[in-house]
């Protein structure tokens, strides 16, 4: 592709490519060196979601680029940048493709080398970190490459779905470049003899193979490539499973579909189906430990196929050069045919009918099967780390990337911010968030932006008075894992809007449930009350695996 953008200036040149990448929405928070071009934003087609915190605004852009496509956080010189840092980080650790976009200094300023405010050591610190955080960077010094390198970055977001750094000097944001610019996107290329030699070895171990198995992964998601997924798994018949980075990647009562598939920590008849798999087709899998329960996963390299955007690997062979999407295309194309696999019966486990128990005390287990019994086509699910994220493996999504969650960087305090990026993203979703009390209290005030907004999530905050994942992983009175309780259910009336709620049995939590859903004029707060020692099954699976590695520290 591409396209003339004559006397436009950096800053205009940089908005216009932002949308021709689909980004209709930036998060952030201003600052001096970026006002220049917050002006420009604000007068553009492009839509400024002022936040509370600039941790805060990259989680929200993440979360916006998983579900739309890319996403852009702006903030502005060093104290922006650094508060933003851990966003970012998680961003490229769970391939989310985020645009940072940061003022600094103008150059004019720095001749000397100024003790200028919110500089570290010297000007190019912040970019310096960043480029160890981000898949590409770039300083926009130079009027004429700066076009260019806009160009560059932007296109290796989209390509490499991770996140990018652009930094525009406050002086150079008015700056019209004086020669003529023509916009490329450019394109990859698969060697194609090295695809047809992967594609031969691949589809010779399916044709052999008698009890074949997909896990897929999180690339799937974004890349869009679920419908090529099926495309392949369908007239092959192919059980497919997910890592809980990849679940919702297809609906979770497809009938090829078999679960979760999370080593040790994961259901039992998952993973012994998964692992007496002769051949094992990993789609955009990351090989990470929550991905393959603590590194408890048996699966032998001679038995996989491992295929990601950035690595092909057949049994030891490596090849280089070759696409998911591109091989996944050829398999496709060659359409093999292994033996058909039967799944047993309760794979994948079943929505059951939740029966309520009025007077009961709420568990976590409890609170994920009453959500289960209400999952609908307009409900994205976000989860916070810890048992928030383990109980809601449990739920079945009927509706792709309708489940989201930190589920390997695992940095607490995702969801809230989450959830605001998500609806800005998809109004027409609503975004239901599952949260532990420390997780909730870290971010917890962007429920003020999406009360602003006039958002109407359902925020349920789990509140045991402390870190309950850390409880059960190193047992003991620790006061460390103490956190002071807060009256949740009336932090709606602190910011302005919403309806809070506080629950402590089954009845009050189905009540409140009722009323929460048929309620979409604004915010609903469900503070729930449960035991210091309640926790999911899966943490429990987890908890023995993992309590060892902790205290061997």
């Amino acid at each position: 592709m591409a396209s003339s953008h004559n006397r436009l200036s950096i800053g205009e040149y940089l908005i216009q490519r932002l949308q021709d990448y689909d980004v209709r929405d930036v998060f952030g928070i201003p600052g001096d060196y970026v006002l220049a071009f917050y002006s420009l934003l604000e007068q553009s087609p492009i839509r400024v979601i002022g936040c509370t915190r600039e941790d805060c605004a990259g989680y929200a852009a993440d979360a916006y680029a998983r579900v739309h496509g890319m996403g852009a956080v702006c903030v502005t010189y060093c104290v922006g940048g650094f508060s933003v840092s851990n966003s970012i980080a998680g961003a490229y650790a769970e391939k989310s493709p985020v645009v940072l976009l940061t003022g600094s200094p103008g150059l004019k300023e720095r001749i000397n080398d100024p003790l200028l405010h919110h500089k570290v050591r010297d000007f190019r610190t912040q970019y310096n970190v960043f480029q160890k955080l981000c898949v590409a960077a770039s300083e926009l010094t130079d009027p004429h490459t700066a076009f260019d390198e806009i160009d560059r970055v932007l296109e290796t977001c989209w390509r490499f779905k991770r996140p990018v750094y652009i930094d525009i000097p406050r002086d150079l944001v008015h700056v019209v470049p004086d020669q003529p610019h023509r916009t490329r996107r450019e394109t990859s290329e698969t060697d194609s003899r090295v695809l047809a030699e992967a594609a031969d070895e691949a589809c010779e171990l399916l044709a052999a193979a008698k009890r074949p198995v997909i896990i897929a992964g999180v690339e799937l998601h974004r890349f869009g490539l679920q419908d090529r997924l099926l495309e392949l798994a369908e007239p092959a018949q192919i059980p497919i499973a997910a890592t809980i980075l990849g679940k919702s990647v297809i609906r979770e009562s497809h009938p090829l579909y078999i679960g979760l598939y999370e080593g040790a920590m994961g259901r039992e008849d998952v993973t012994r189906y998964v692992e007496a798999s002769d051949c094992v087709l990993l789609l955009g899998t990351f090989m990470t430990d929550l991905n393959l329960g603590v590194f408890s996963a048996s699966l032998e390299v001679g038995k996989c196929i491992y295929s990601t955007s950035e690595e092909l690997r057949i049994h030891h062979h490596h090849y280089h050069g070759v696409g998911l999407s591109d091989f996944l295309a050829e398999l496709i194309a060659r359409a093999p045919r292994p033996a058909v696999r039967p799944i047993p019966a309760g794979l994948p486990p079943k929505r059951e009918t939740f029966n309520l128990n009025t007077d009961a005390k709420i568990t976590t287990a409890r609170l994920v099967a009453m959500l289960n019994d209400r999952d609908g086509d307009d409900m994205v699910v976000i989860a916070d780390v810890g048992d928030s994220l383990f109980a809601a493996t449990e739920l079945v999504v009927e509706q792709r990337t309708e489940f989201l969650s930190p589920a390997y960087y695992t940095s607490m305090g995702f969801a809230v911010p989450a959830a605001l990026g998500v609806h800005v993203a998809e109004p027409n979703k609503r975004a239901v968030v599952i949260v532990g009390d420390g997780a909730f209290q870290m971010t917890c005030n962007e429920l003020s932006t999406l009360v602003r907004h006039r958002f109407a999530p359902i925020v349920i905050v789990l509140d045991n008075a402390g870190y309950g994942t850390e409880r059960v992983l190193h047992p003991g009175e620790w006061e460390y894992n103490e956190i002071h309780s807060w009256a949740y259910s009336r932090l709606t009336e602190v910011y302005g809007g919403g309806k809070g709620y506080e629950v402590h049995t089954e009845g009050e939590l189905f009540a409140a449930m009722e009323q929460a859903w048929e309620d979409t004029s604004g915010l609903s707060l469900i503070h729930v009350h449960i035991a210091r020692d309640d926790c999911s099954p899966t943490l429990a699976r987890m908890a023995e695996r993992l309590s060892k590695r902790v205290e061997s520290k």
